[in-house]
């Protein structure tokens, strides 16, 4: 038998990487793992450090040509500025079944809307957000905050620096987006005026939570089990 070490393709190398990662990788931190393990083992392994970025890119896109099309039942999918091995979406209730995510998948009503203002309006004071629901948010929005979907993003130079809030990158993975741009209906509420964007709000809840049911369930985060209140 020969001793000669028969190393992986790069779409290979790049799908285990996908499969091992907890989030979404963009080709630049692909990159990186690629020249570290060239630099930590040497040799044969050496030949991927110098592997550019487009060639990441084009390697993921041989890799996601040969899963859509061998019916594995496995995707790649662009999320929140990198790319993420996922079930497809079709196989999603099964996948749900075996992680029980059914669940943990959704958010209450009023945790729903609230994400939904932040989200097209960050960012946003919590007064501004009480302003367009009509209710106190304090708990829906620290729940928000703990379940890593909603974050602190800079203090206004209102008096007394009240905090606004934005969304984080776990609320792009959660609801398989690439970048806040793919929101449904973002070019629309650009051009809305704000006495306008309150009767959109509804709409875009619904879009949110069909996204959430659609992303991927491998993550094991119990993000929509709090039970928001008002």
């Amino acid at each position: 038998m020969s001793n000669i070490e028969v190393l992986p393709e790069l779409k290979q190398i790049l799908g285990s990487l996908l499969f091992a990662a907890k989030k979404p990788l963009n080709a630049k931190e692909l990159r990186k793992v690629l020249t570290d393990a060239g630099s930590n083992y040497g040799g044969p392994y050496e030949q991927f450090a110098g592997i550019k970025e487009d060639e990441i890119i084009a390697a993921l896109g041989e890799l996601t040509h040969e899963l859509a099309h061998g019916s594995t039942g496995l995707c790649i999918a662009e999320v929140a500025h990198g790319y993420r091995l996922q079930n497809e979406i079709n196989c999603g209730p099964w996948v749900r079944t075996l992680l029980d995510k059914d669940k943990t998948a959704r958010l209450s009503k009023p945790a729903l809307e609230t994400l939904a203002i932040v989200a097209y309006r960050q960012p946003i004071l919590r007064s501004e957000i009480e302003s367009v629901r009509g209710v106190a948010v304090d708990q829906v929005l620290r729940n928000l905050v703990e379940i890593q979907l909603v974050k602190v993003v800079a203090r206004s130079d209102l008096p007394g620096r009240p905090w606004l809030f934005g969304t984080t990158q776990r609320f792009l993975e959660h609801f398989g987006l690439r970048s806040l741009d793919e929101m449904p209906g973002m070019e629309e509420l650009k051009r809305m005026e704000k006495t306008e964007r309150t009767k959109t709000f509804p709409a875009m809840e619904k879009e949110l939570e069909l996204r959430a049911g659609q992303a991927a369930t491998e993550d094991d985060d119990e993000s929509g089990e709090a039970e928001e209140t008002d």
